[in-house]
């Protein structure tokens, strides 16, 4: 895709975003579940989103209600295993990130998705902050071990409906089973930051740190509308950073950024971030 392949609304603005990029020596991007609609994974809060057709499911992301409910956790597990994030394949948008890596330009890459795909697609790990946590884990919430998310998937697949934990009291796991000992039996849960969970405050802390220091702030398939990563936007725009915003929807920080986009993901980021020269 070129500009001139962007409608008239967004052409503009790729234009002033392209050259803001490419002047950005520090680069903070913020992602959304919007980056990651074109690899078959539907997003929460848009038009179509999950929560939008269904808001009762929303009730399986809040921790009051999955820690006191079994038939929330059964429902829960029920839709980990079914999700369409295990067969998800990173695309257009997610490699564009990593181009913008290899340019040396990535200082930080805030996540608030859960699916990996940022990982899968090549980016460094180390850059990656995944802020409200990854479901390609499971804890326990009661002695916090954590481990691959596939092994308890497949007990959930082989008829456990509300799997509990394995570990035991006097060994550590080993393979998903106890080799001694009482087990856990604490309640599993995907390592995810539910609705009345606190974020980790060192993940917190390091997300702000770089929306201080970065010299672009690139919010990229996010309605901005969940705190604390939407205060990203503002507080880089405090400290003299350009913002610019990706979205197929409004967000309520379109008027603190230099150039907004409406044009698809995985079409306008490659060209966003490919190297000049500039048309």
């Amino acid at each position: 895709m070129n500009e001139a392949d962007v409608d008239d609304l967004d052409a503009g603005g790729l234009a002033t975003a392209r050259r803001l990029l490419h002047d950005a020596a520090r680069v903070v991007v913020l992602t959304g579940a919007g980056i990651s609609t074109d690899s078959g994974i539907p997003d929460f809060r848009g038009p179509d989103g999950v929560w939008t057709r269904n808001p009762a499911a929303e009730r399986l992301s809040t921790i009051d209600a999955y820690v006191n409910d079994p038939d929330v956790r059964r429902q829960a597990w029920r839709g980990r295993v079914d999700s369409p994030t295990w067969s998800a394949k990173p695309n257009r948008g997610h490699r564009a990130l990593v181009d913008l890596e290899q340019q040396g330009r990535l200082h930080t890459l805030v996540t608030q998705n859960i699916d990996g795909l940022h990982q899968a697609a090549g980016n460094d790990p180390a850059k990656i902050l995944e802020i409200h946590g990854t479901m390609r884990d499971v804890v326990c919430l009661a002695c916090g071990d954590r481990n691959p998310a596939g092994l308890t998937l497949q007990r959930v697949r082989d008829g456990e409906a509300d799997p509990r934990c394995l570990r035991s009291s006097s060994d550590a796991t080993v393979g998903g089973a106890t080799p001694g000992g009482t087990p856990c039996g604490g309640i599993l849960k995907s390592a995810t930051i539910s609705f009345g969970q606190n974020l980790v405050p060192a993940d917190l802390d390091r997300a702000e740190a770089a929306a201080e220091a970065c010299d672009l702030l690139l919010a990229v398939g996010t309605t901005l509308a969940v705190y604390p990563a939407a205060g990203m936007i503002p507080l880089a725009a405090r400290h003299g950073a350009p913002v610019v915003i990706v979205n197929a929807e409004p967000t309520p920080f379109d008027d603190l950024a230099a150039a907004v986009l409406r044009t698809p993901i995985s079409d306008v980021l490659p060209t966003l971030v490919a190297e000049p020269p500039f048309p």
